[in-house]
Formats: structure tokens, C-alpha cells, sequence
């Protein structure tokens, strides 16, 4: 499958190389995600696990905002009136989105400006690495709306990236964490200044885009389902996957390359 020609509906594409630019499209109102756009997201990531032409995904801020959450009006005001049924139906979607994200088998990297809040910040938390603008404010806000702080997987990754009190704190009280207090905590890989950001992050997965990218989708899986594995049955499963990417032939090339003292050009394979 190649998704280079895609063309969605309810966020931007592009394709830079072999990344994949993705960027919600309503910045007058600071790119809030409804019922379609989170519908869309989840299908284009499941779609990518299987794309021949993306090797990496950069999601990128729009209009100095990154992702205000659900929209109060398309998503919130219907959502009061649905019965049990349709809000499990909903509230599974938006965890489908965090799933696809995390088993695409591509690398994401997340490009935070202005506000990245409620599900805006579940996205970014479901990336693979995180930069930010100084000014980027996060928050998971769920909880200022009457709803709890465990939304799409927020309590089972968040306290792994930031620790268990921390996360505790955030879900808690819904509060805005800085971009300071969010480099300081690991949640940013670091911060950028605004104008030079979005270029950072296209470099940054391109970069990663070059390199063994089955090997890429190898560390990604391990990296999600070591969570809950102890550390013999970690390491066992690190020795056969290690093994599995021996027999490709990027390895070879990576091998052929240094006794030529020359860069390795992988193809994936």
C-alpha cells in the first residue's frame, strides 16, 4: 500500500521524502478534532502500518496551535445527549486513535505550538518523541469538564513518561503544564523556538526515516509491548527480535558499508 497520493478530508498531508506531514487544518479556532477528524486519524494510522512509502510521520502545529481537544460544539454538546451505547462507541473510537498511533510501525514525531489540550495532548503523548515551542501549554483537561483524567490511555502511558505523581497531578487537576516544566519532566525531548520548529521536527523524522526502518517498526513494537513484560521475558524477547533483524538485508548493507568506510543506504528489507 502507498499513501503518498492520499487525500483526506479533515487534516492536511503532504509527504516530504518519506515522512508523512500531517497537520489538523482548522486553526481559527485552534484545530479542534471532531467525530470525522478522529475517525479519519485512526484510519490513515492504521493504514500506515501498512505503507510501502512512509517511514516516519511528523504532526505538525497550525496557526501557532497545535490541538484545542474536542470540539465543544461538534463533539461535546452531542455527546450530552447520547445513551451508553453511543458513548462507548465514541469514547472506543478516540482509543482506537491511540492504538493505531502506537501500531502503525512508523516513528512519530510531534511538533507541539500554543495549546495541545485534552485529546490534543493525548495525541502528542501517544508520539514516539515530542518537541515544543517555549510557548506550548499541555494539558489534560478532562477533568475540568466532569470527566475523569483516564482517557485514551492516559493513565496507563502518561505516568511512564513523566512518573507516576506527576501524571497524578496533571489528571487530577486538569492544570496546564508548561513547556518548561514539560521539557524538565521528559515529556518534551527538548524545546525550539517557534519559527525554526516545524522544520526541526521534518528533519528529525527524516532523519529517522533514513535509517533501517523495519529495525524502526522492531524498536517500536518492543518499545509498546515491554511495558508489560518483566525483564527476563524483555530480554528474551529483545534476543529474538534482534534476531529476526540479523537476517535483513540492511544489516548486510550496514556491515558491507563500514568495511568500505562508507554510509550505509537502507531499504528497508
Amino acid at each position: 500500500m502507498k499513501l503518498a497520493d492520499l487525500a483526506p478530508k479533515h487534516f492536511q498531508w503532504r509527504m516530504e521524502g518519506r515522512v508523512a506531514c500531517i497537520r489538523l487544518d482548522r486553526p481559527e479556532r485552534k484545530n479542534p478534532l471532531t467525530f470525522e477528524s478522529y475517525a479519519e486519524l485512526r484510519d490513515t494510522f492504521r493504514d500506515l502500518a501498512q505503507a510501502e512509502d512512509v517511514n516516519a510521520v511528523a504532526i505538525l502545529p497550525n496557526g501557532g496551535n497545535f490541538c484545542s481537544g474536542g470540539d465543544v460544539h461538534d463533539i461535546i454538546g452531542p455527546l450530552v445527549a447520547m445513551d451508553m451505547k453511543g458513548l462507548l462507541g465514541f469514547t472506543r473510537m478516540t482509543g482506537d486513535l491511540v492504538k493505531a498511533m502506537l501500531h502503525c510501525g512508523k516513528p512519530i514525531v510531534t511538533a507541539v505550538d500554543g495549546v495541545a489540550v485534552g485529546a490534543g495532548a493525548i495525541m502528542a503523548m501517544a508520539s514516539d518523541i515530542r518537541l515544543a515551542t517555549p510557548q506550548a501549554k499541555t494539558a489534560f483537561l478532562f477533568t475540568r469538564v466532569g470527566l475523569a483524567g483516564c482517557d485514551m490511555g492516559a493513565c496507563a502511558i502518561l505516568p511512564r513518561i513523566v512518573g507516576q505523581g506527576r501524571a497524578a497531578e496533571l489528571l487530577y487537576t486538569g492544570r496546564t503544564m508548561s513547556a518548561e516544566e514539560g521539557e524538565r519532566w521528559g515529556f518534551y525531548n527538548r524545546l525550539v523556538e517557534a519559527d525554526a520548529l516545524e522544520g526541526e521536527a521534518v528533519a528529525l523524522a527524516a532523519r529517522i526515516a533514513e535509517g533501517p526502518n523495519f529495525a524502526h517498526g522492531i524498536t517500536k513494537t518492543q518499545l509498546n509491548q515491554e511495558w508489560n513484560m518483566g525483564l527476563d521475558q524483555a530480554i528474551e524477547a529483545e534476543a529474538q527480535a534482534q534476531a529476526i533483524c540479523m537476517q535483513t538485508r540492511d544489516f548486510e548493507r550496514a556491515y558491507k558499508a563500514f568495511v568500505a568506510k562508507d554510509k550505509p543506504v537502507f531499504e528497508g528489507n
